[in-house]
């Protein structure tokens, strides 16, 4: 023991005694390792703990920027090269979820999920079936009278004056015949293999869309829970909850949509039989496909189902356009807006703007999906990003 201090007080302090052998050899891990180099605890993969994260230098920096660019570049263009299919894996998913409640629906009552994506496909291929049971045969006849009628009508217009005295002046039907023959028909539509490759074209990717609708039905729960695992788990229950309710407001606008095309095809059909148009169950078809598109379908469907009217007869298509003028006006007051409110939730001067702009942007599908799309920002933007504004 050693002494200090002055005077009487003597302070006793403790010698510190030399280190052991085995304690010098030892190395000091806690005092000597870099922060960097922190134990990092053992994985319960079975692939092994990970490694320490490589360190910010200026070329691993570097690297990883032009890395980055790189890959987003590649992305871009595989995006762009793959655009026609990812359109039609995006219908496909689409319509998955708007089907996906007729799953549940068959679920509750009892019925096997394999049974029930069985069934819903099913009711899925009579549809197209009958859709086209309706819409060929006609379209082969109508065309088949008018070259059947052709040579009348070319006569029609010889015997009235002013056309006979244009063709005097600037031989008008003789140079239409003679550009209206087999030849040029074949070289407008890209000849026959461009004719040939333009149905099985349109039919591959039917098939496709109808496929990948199946096939997206039936993984439809299992996609969803893989898609909540890559949110955090904090989070992860708030995230299902949103996702869950956007994609009912898809579905509901879905059968929404179907249920308002359907009563405009059935209401078409009774009125058609009841004048006496020609085809009307082809028409009424065409009126249901025509409503399916928000704001312009159903004044596309009246247009073409009036044209047909006016056709047959005068009356006929004046009591078409009296019949789809009052109709639109029962459907797009009081129909289609309770509806879509009951389902949806969105405004009248939100569908309009969304519809436009998804047209505008996106053609047809665009117009398709803007009014689930802006009733899933609405929801976002009342449960994520107003209570976050409010808190600040």
């Amino acid at each position: 023991m050693a002494a200090e201090g002055s005077g009487d007080e003597l302070v006793e302090r403790p010698e510190r005694s030399a280190p052991r052998a085995d304690e010098a050899d030892a190395p000091d891990d806690e005092a000597d390792a870099p922060d960097d180099e922190a134990p990092v605890p053992p994985s319960t993969g079975k692939f092994g703990p990970p490694g320490r994260p490589l360190g910010r230098n200026a070329f691993v920096t570097g690297f990883v920027f032009g890395l980055g660019v790189l890959l987003a570049y590649t992305a871009y263009i595989a995006v762009k090269n793959a655009a026609g299919m990812l359109l039609l894996i995006f219908i496909a998913l689409f319509l998955a979820v708007g089907l996906n409640p007729a799953v549940v629906r068959l679920r509750k009552w009892g019925v096997p999920h394999g049974l029930a994506v069985a069934a819903v496909a099913l009711g899925i291929i009579l549809l197209l079936c009958g859709g086209l049971f309706a819409l060929v045969p006609p379209v082969v006849n109508e065309s088949s009278e008018v070259i059947d009628n052709l040579p009348g009508y070319v006569d029609q217009l010889n015997n009235n004056p002013t056309i006979r005295d244009l063709n005097e002046r600037y031989d008008i039907i003789q140079r239409a015949s003679s550009a209206v023959n087999a030849q040029n028909i074949t070289s407008a539509l890209g000849g026959v293999l461009g004719g040939a490759s333009l149905v099985f074209g349109t039919v591959f990717r039917v098939l496709t869309v109808l496929v990948l609708t199946i096939y997206f039905m039936a993984a439809f729960d299992r996609m969803k829970e893989g898609a909540y695992q890559l949110v955090p788990a904090s989070r992860r229950q708030r995230v299902r909850l949103i996702t869950d309710e956007i994609l009912t407001k898809v579905g509901a606008y879905m059968v929404g949509a179907l249920a308002v095309a359907l009563l405009a095809g059935t209401s078409t059909y009774i009125f058609l039989i009841i004048t006496g148009v020609a085809y009307p169950f082809a028409l009424a078809v065409v009126v249901a496909v025509c409503d399916l598109i928000p704001q312009i379908g159903a004044t596309l469907g009246a247009v073409i189902v009036s044209i047909v009217g006016f056709a047959s007869s005068l009356t006929a298509g004046i009591a078409c356009v009296v019949f789809f003028i009052i109709y639109q006006q029962v459907e797009n007051y009081l129909i289609y807006p309770k509806v879509m409110r009951r389902s949806v939730e969105v405004s009248d001067v939100a569908a309009i703007v969304a519809a436009l702009l998804g047209a505008a942007l996106f053609g047809v599908i665009g117009t398709l999906v803007a009014i689930p799309a802006v009733a899933a920002i609405q929801l976002i933007l009342r449960e994520v990003v107003v209570p976050r504004q409010q808190e600040r």
